[in-house]
């Protein structure tokens, strides 16, 4: 018999209506949107270099470094440019698609064990403090997960059905590996290998059919497109070597480069954003050894392989990332999918005891409630103060200059460089050196000049004629002291 519980979880208008609010979270979380910070002007600006430049194989950032990661969700925006002619939603686009797109295959994926997991499962990935901040957020790491989920699922599915791989199998693997690379690089291995390892040494020897891993090829030909690209830059784009292999990459395990981070830092972070979801997943495993009164050696070795692959999968992805030193939280956001389908699995595995079913069924319930409670509220505290701080002024003010100067078809440049999202703000490629836009206003190249508060006094000096517009100075973002001004010269 089904508890309230149970019912509750497997309503049909609970999940489409719990649904709709994740989409609404997901397109609203970053509310005022901006690019202000998490290197999202950075992202931004390679495809708005593709399309200005032609530049689509390497890229730049807005303060003319090489950019250091490959360009395949780049050439998305730049396609989704060319179809909304709006930047706005071209650079958020990728990330918000990803984000539907994950949700539907892990909540497809959870179906095989029911539809109140598969429910938990969907949720568990909608509502937590990493996902609606990430989906529209203007960086990688979602379109990341996503291609990750679709290659551990697949090996996931391969144990499950006891399914040896085949030729078509191995050519999706390989098409998935090489988007993986083209998004973020070799870090594909970081969250998949340690727990293809684990997952091989556990089966040695077993007589079921059962393998995780597909051979060699997939792996070894997708890195050695990746190594094509890596070796035209070092070879073509002028500093590719210093700002991508050892910045980028070597830096990473060098403590002396990017600011390191303790061994711990993922974990608690972890169980702090993935709540309450983080927390079911010790439960659950506690209730199932005090309903069985077994040991965890003995529990560990009941554990299915497919089970046993999501677990491997996620702590070992956890695992490597915590080894290097350089750190930032959202980098971890790939294992929270594969956490999600453990879930489910944790929770399929009460079916067959009523007792302990309806007690996991009420904790998942509960976890439902307060998710769906607390993470929009959390979300429309933090749209509400990031409107009141104006974190998007500088946003607004560029939509000002923009506005302003193509209804007079007036040319114009920024003075700067600190503030790397203002170039986009104002859609140009480059920043000007303050003695360069000096000669280029004196031999009127230039109709009006983007400048920063700290740069006037040095500057406006040599700008004869130059008056501000009507737009006036910008106001301070976030309660930064920098502001900027839009010059025009005189006459206009």
């Amino acid at each position: 018999m089904e508890s309230r519980a149970e019912t509750f979880l497997e309503r049909a208008s609970v999940f489409w209506l719990v649904a709709a609010l994740a989409v609404v979270l997901f397109a609203t979380s970053n509310f005022p949107w901006h690019l202000d910070d998490y290197d999202q002007a950075k992202q931004a600006f390679t495809s708005f270099e593709m399309v200005q430049q032609g530049h689509w194989i390497y890229q730049h950032t807005p303060n003319g470094w090489v950019a250091t990661k490959p360009p395949l969700v780049g050439w998305f925006s730049a396609g989704i440019f060319f179809v909304v002619r709006s930047w706005e939603l071209a650079w958020r686009f990728p990330s918000f698609l990803a984000a539907l797109a994950l949700g539907g295959l892990i909540a497809r994926a959870a179906s095989v064990y029911g539809r109140a997991p598969a429910f938990i499962a969907a949720c568990a990935f909608g509502f937590n403090l990493f996902t609606p901040r990430l989906a529209t957020l203007v960086r990688t790491d979602m379109p990341l997960a996503l291609i990750l989920f679709a290659i551990g699922g697949l090996i996931w599915e391969k144990i499950r059905k006891r399914e040896t791989w085949k030729a078509r199998d191995r050519v999706a693997l390989f098409l998935l590996l090489v988007a993986a690379m083209l998004i973020k690089g070799p870090i594909v291995y970081a969250f998949l290998l340690p727990g293809l390892v684990a997952f091989q040494w556990r089966t040695r020897g077993s007589s079921e059919a059962v393998t995780a891993w597909s051979g060699w090829w997939p792996w070894l030909a997708s890195f050695a497109i990746f190594l094509v690209w890596a070796m035209g830059g070092i070879w073509f784009v002028p500093q590719f070597y210093e700002h991508v292999v050892l910045r980028e990459f070597a830096g990473r395990f060098s403590e002396e480069m990017h600011r390191p981070q303790p061994l711990y830092f993922y974990f608690p972070h972890l169980l702090h954003r993935f709540a309450p979801w983080s927390i079911l997943l010790i439960l659950l495993p506690a209730l199932a050894l005090r309903e069985r009164r077994l040991k965890i050696r003995d529990a560990l070795r009941a554990i299915s392989p497919e089970t046993f692959w999501l677990c491997a999968w996620s702590l070992g992805g956890l695992l490597v990332m915590s080894l290097i030193p350089s750190k930032r939280v959202d980098r971890i956001f790939p294992v929270v999918p594969p956490l999600c389908l453990l879930l489910a699995a944790q929770l399929a595995s009460f079916q067959e005891r009523e007792k302990s079913r309806r007690k996991a069924m009420a904790f998942c319930g509960i976890a439902v409630v307060l998710a769906c409670l607390l993470v929009p509220g959390y979300a429309a505290q933090k749209i509400a103060l990031g409107y009141r701080e104006k974190r998007d002024a500088l946003a607004n003010f560029g939509q000002a200059v923009r506005t302003e100067a193509e209804a007079h078809v007036w040319q114009y440049g920024v003075v700067g460089g600190k503030d790397e999202a203002m170039l986009l703000y104002v859609r140009q490629t480059e920043f000007l050196d303050p003695d360069l836009a000096a000669v280029k206003w004196k031999a009127g190249f230039l109709d009006g000049l983007v400048v920063a508060e700290d740069e006037l006094s040095g500057l406006l000096p040599r700008l004869a004629g130059a008056t501000p517009s009507k737009i006036g100075m910008s106001q301070a973002a976030d309660g930064s002291r920098r502001r900027y001004i839009f010059l025009l010269c005189s006459g206009l």
